[in-house]
């Protein structure tokens, strides 16, 4: 039971990383490395916001904004100047370590029981309860915001753009634009996530966004293997749900004494297997169906 509500509080506030990654992951295709910067990024800027005694609620906003703002960098080298999105995003994520280090002003800023975070606003239980329900309720916003706007003009037009840029453009959608502002809804997500992970976990760290790419997607995986063909909306539920089955399949493996050195490996070999599944399961049909001709086949010859 341990386990299961520390997967669920820890899926929570991964999952709202996840939703970002989604973002430009489904909508514009592109797998966008700036996640690794604009997590620790969104940590960073909220640890030293509180720490100079500024609120929780707007040292977390603080956080998204500077997400935000990473995601506009990466968005405008790619649609501006015209560099492979996985390359500005690298481009991006590289810049931002050091900009985390002059944010902190070191490797770590410690967090815990010096100040007021959003897990001291409301305190419900344990920890584990607490980080569920503030972690439920960012989400609900997060995710009725999303649903929101991408429903408004501007939302389906930057869907529009996802689906098919020539014909968006040909329609008068301002293509370039559409796309920053989806890089910088994506980023400012995974630096909220950034920020409320480094509440919780008491510091903030300047290797927290190494691997963030990798377990986003693999929620991403999990959340489209379980249900395809979802509302957008949906979508975003099925998300939150992937999430907290990798961190309860993490946890186990952490349970079952495999050595966590180990962990990013395996990360790097179930992310494979995940996106490997659907070729697999489409041979393992192509197989069976090869098989039941075959039969009949045989039974007609008889």
């Amino acid at each position: 039971m341990d386990i299961l509500t520390s997967s669920i509080s820890l899926g929570f506030l991964w999952s709202i990383m996840a939703i970002g990654v989604y973002l430009t992951f489904r909508i514009l295709d592109i797998a966008d490395m700036t996640a690794e910067g604009s997590f620790p990024l969104g940590a960073a800027i909220t640890a030293h916001a509180l720490t100079t005694g500024i609120g929780p609620v707007v040292a977390t906003l603080l956080g998204v904004a500077g997400g935000a703002l990473a995601g506009f960098v990466s968005g405008f080298m790619t649609t501006k100047l015209h560099i492979p999105d996985l390359l500005s995003g690298i481009l991006t994520m590289t810049g931002l370590y050091s900009i985390n280090l002059f944010v902190m002003g070191m490797a770590n800023v410690p967090i815990a029981g010096t100040t007021k975070t959003m897990f001291t606003l409301l305190q419900i239980g344990d920890s584990t309860t607490t980080t569920i329900v503030i972690g439920g309720i960012v989400l609900a916003i997060v995710i009725a915001l999303l649903v929101f706007f991408f429903n408004t003009e501007m939302g389906l037009a930057a869907r529009a753009v996802g689906n098919n840029e020539d014909m968006s453009s040909a329609n008068g959608i301002n293509a370039d634009a559409m796309k920053i502002i989806v890089y910088m809804i994506s980023n400012g997500l995974i630096a909220l996530s950034g920020s409320l992970m480094a509440q919780t976990n008491g510091y903030a760290d300047i290797s927290m966004g190494i691997g963030t790419i990798v377990i986003a997607l693999a929620a991403i995986i999990i959340a489209e293997i379980l249900l395809r063909h979802l509302s957008f909306g949906r979508r975003l539920l099925t998300i939150i749900v992937g999430a907290i089955i990798y961190r309860l399949i993490i946890a186990l493996v952490l349970d079952w004494g495999v050595d966590p050195n180990a962990l990013r490996l395996f990360y790097a070999l179930m992310l494979t297997l995940f996106l490997a599944l659907p070729l697999i399961q489409k041979k393992i049909a192509q197989v069976q169906q090869r098989h039941r001709n075959t039969k009949q086949i045989t039974e007609e010859n008889k």
